[in-house]
C-alpha cells in the first residue's frame, strides 16, 4: 500500500518506537507544523507533550501551548491557519463538545494553512464520562475525517491531513482511540522536517466573516465540495479493498478494528475486506463490496456510524450485520476475541467457510493481579478539603455537594463519599446555582483550578450576578494534576480572576489545605455556608506528585 503522498518521499528514513499519539505529533512536526494547541485529556495528552519536548520544536520555535480549554485551542489553531501556517488542535472526545462551536463553523470559514483537529476517543470509558464517537462530529460538520489503523498511519496522516486541508481549503478531523494512542509500534519516519509555510492570507477573506450573506454562499459551496471529499476518499491510500474468494460474506471495518479483523484469521481472510480510514464513506468501494458479496458484516470501533449510513431508513437488516443486529456489542472496546467470535458465529450461520477463523478461547480475569481502584494520593490537599467539608456538612439535614472533573472527583469514592454529582467541566458551579435556585441549602460546588479557568468562570459570573446562596470551593493544587501535571492557566491568578468577575472581597477567602489546618478550614466553610449569598473559598496546596518532580529538577 502506498503510505506516503508527499514530496518528502525521497528523504532519508529512520525507525522509531512510538506511541500512536507520539507518531502523529512527530508526523506533524516533520510536515512543517507551526502551532500546536491543546487542553490535556486522556488519551490525547501525549501529543502536545511530545511536541513541547522535541528538539525541532525548540529550534524552530514552534508554538506549543496548553490552552485554557478546547474551544480556545481550536480558535487559536484556526487563527494560525488564517495566516497560512499549519496548525493542530488536540483534545479528548468530550473536549470536542466544548470546541463544537468553532469546530463546526470552521467548516464554513474553511482553512488556509493546513488545519487538523485531533479528537482522541475513549471506548470503554477508561477515563471518561462517556464513549461518544467523534466521527459523528465530522459527518455533522461536513468535513473530511481521517482514522488511522496503526501508528504508521497516525504518522503518515499528519502530512496527508495538512495537504488535504490545504488542497480542499477545509479543516480535517483526525480520530484516534485509546488503544492506538497509548500503544507503541515501530514507525518509519522522516529524518528531517519539512520547512514551515510562509505567512500568507486567504484568497477570499470575506469567507471568514460569517455574516448571513457570506455564510449562505459559503454553505452552498461546502455542499458542492462534498463530492470532492468523497472522491478523495475513493482514491485515498488509507481506504483499502482486499478481494476474497468467498462471496457469501464481505466485511467493512474501520481504523483500529481492521487489526482485529486481520487477527481473526490464521492467514489472509478468505472474504473480501474493505478497510475505511478516510471519510466521507467511499461510495464506489462500498458499492463494489455489496455487488460482490451476498452479506456484509460491519466491524467498527465506536458507535455504528458506518452501519447506520449503509442501512437507510427502510432497510430491514437482512443483508447487513454488525452492532445494530447484535453480532457485535454496542458498547465498550472491540478486541480480537470479540471480533473473531463474531465472524466465526456469523460465518457458520450463513454457511460460509470459517476454517481460517481463529478459535479464541475465553480468557478469565487474572487471579494474580489484584484490582487497584483509583484513589486520592496520600498527602493530597484534596483529602484535607473533603475531611473538613464532610465534618461541617454533618451538621446539616440535607446538604448537597456538586462536583467537577479532576483528581478531586475521586472524593466520590470511599472513604470520603463527598460529592453528589459530576457531569462535565465546569458544571459544579452552575448546578449548585440551579439547585440553590430550587431552594437547596447548603449548595456547595467543588472545582479544581484548571477546571475553573477551563469553564467554571462563566458559571461563577452567573452566580455573582444573582448573588446566589452557594459556596464555591476552588481546590487549587497549582497544576492540571489528573492528566500528568501540565501547567494550569490560572496559577497565581485565581484571586484576581474571582475579584474581576465580581466576587465580593469579604467573601473571597483563601486557606492552605494542610492536615494541621482542618479545624480552621471547618470554621471557614461553616461561616461561608451560613452566609446567604455567594462565597468563594480557595483552598491551596501544591499537588504532591508535582511537588516531588519539582524537588528532583
Amino acid at each position: 500500500m502506498p503510505r506516503r503522498l508527499s514530496k518528502s518521499n525521497h528523504t532519508m528514513k529512520r525507525k522509531q518506537l512510538l506511541l500512536g499519539d507520539e507518531a502523529f505529533a512527530l508526523g506533524a512536526i516533520n510536515a512543517g507544523l507551526s502551532g500546536g494547541y491543546a487542553y490535556p485529556g486522556t488519551p490525547s495528552t501525549e501529543i502536545l507533550e511530545f511536541i513541547q519536548a522535541h528538539p525541532v520544536a525548540s529550534e524552530r520555535d514552534i508554538h506549543s501551548h496548553w490552552s485554557t480549554n478546547e474551544k480556545t485551542a481550536v480558535e487559536e489553531a484556526l487563527g494560525m491557519s488564517f495566516c497560512g501556517k499549519r496548525a493542530i488542535a488536540c483534545m479528548k472526545h468530550v473536549g470536542l463538545n466544548v470546541a463544537a462551536d468553532p469546530f463546526v463553523n470552521a467548516a464554513m470559514t474553511g482553512a488556509n494553512g493546513g488545519l487538523i483537529v485531533v479528537a482522541a476517543d475513549d471506548p470503554s470509558m477508561h477515563s471518561s464520562q462517556n464513549e461518544q464517537d467523534s466521527r459523528f462530529y465530522g459527518d455533522f460538520a461536513l468535513i473530511p475525517v481521517l482514522e488511522p489503523s496503526d501508528q504508521q498511519e497516525a504518522y503518515d496522516m499528519a502530512r496527508y491531513g495538512f495537504e488535504l486541508s490545504e488542497k480542499r481549503g477545509i479543516p480535517v478531523l483526525l480520530r484516534l482511540v485509546t488503544r492506538l494512542s497509548h500503544s507503541r509500534a515501530v514507525v518509519e519516519t522522516d529524518e528531517t522536517a519539512s520547512p514551515e509555510n510562509q505567512l500568507h492570507y486567504p484568497k477570499n477573506p470575506k469567507q471568514w466573516v460569517l455574516m448571513p450573506a457570506m455564510s449562505r454562499a459559503r454553505y452552498k459551496q461546502l455542499l458542492k465540495d462534498l463530492k470532492d471529499f468523497e472522491a478523495d476518499s475513493e482514491s485515498s491510500p488509507f481506504n483499502i479493498y482486499k478481494e476474497g474468494k468467498e462471496k457469501r460474506l464481505g466485511i467493512i471495518t474501520n481504523g483500529i478494528a481492521y487489526n482485529y479483523v486481520k487477527e481473526a484469521y490464521e492467514g489472509e481472510p478468505n472474504v473480501s475486506v474493505l478497510k475505511i480510514s478516510q471519510y466521507p464513506l467511499p461510495g464506489k468501494l462500498v458499492a463494489r463490496l455489496f455487488d460482490e458479496c451476498e452479506n456484509v458484516m460491519v466491524v467498527e470501533e465506536g458507535q455504528p456510524l458506518i452501519e447506520r449510513q449503509l442501512r437507510g431508513t427502510l432497510d430491514r437488516g437482512a443483508k447487513i450485520y454488525g452492532k445494530m443486529t447484535g453480532e457485535l456489542p454496542l458498547s465498550g472496546e472491540l478486541n480480537p476475541e470479540i471480533v473473531s467470535k463474531a465472524i466465526s458465529t456469523l460465518s457458520e450461520r450463513l454457511g460460509v467457510d470459517a476454517s481460517g477463523v481463529r478459535r479464541h478461547g475465553g480468557r478469565a480475569a487474572s487471579q494474580v493481579v489484584m484490582p487497584r481502584p483509583p484513589a486520592l494520593c496520600q498527602g493530597c490537599g484534596h483529602r484535607d478539603v473533603y475531611a473538613a467539608l464532610n465534618g461541617v456538612l454533618e451538621e446539616y439535614e440535607n446538604p448537597r455537594v456538586f462536583g467537577d472533573i479532576g483528581c478531586y472527583t475521586l472524593g466520590f469514592l470511599s472513604p470520603f463519599n463527598a460529592i453528589d454529582t459530576c457531569v462535565d467541566m465546569g458544571a459544579s458551579i452552575t448546578m449548585a446555582k440551579g439547585a440553590a435556585d430550587a431552594g437547596q441549602h447548603p449548595a456547595v460546588a467543588i472545582i479544581g483550578d484548571s477546571t475553573f479557568t477551563h469553564s467554571g468562570m462563566t458559571g461563577l459570573l452567573d452566580a455573582v450576578n444573582e448573588n446566589s446562596p452557594i459556596t464555591v470551593i476552588i481546590s487549587d493544587n497549582l497544576t492540571t494534576g489528573m492528566t500528568g501535571g501540565q501547567d494550569s492557566q490560572g496559577t497565581g491568578k485565581l484571586e484576581e480572576i474571582c475579584l474581576g468577575i465580581g466576587v465580593p472581597q469579604e467573601h473571597l477567602r483563601t486557606i492552605e489545605s494542610l492536615p494541621k489546618n482542618v479545624e480552621e478550614m471547618k470554621k471557614l466553610f461553616r461561616e461561608e455556608i451560613e452566609y446567604k449569598g455567594l462565597s468563594v473559598i480557595i483552598s491551596r496546596r501544591e499537588c504532591i506528585q508535582t511537588a516531588r518532580r519539582h524537588k528532583k529538577s
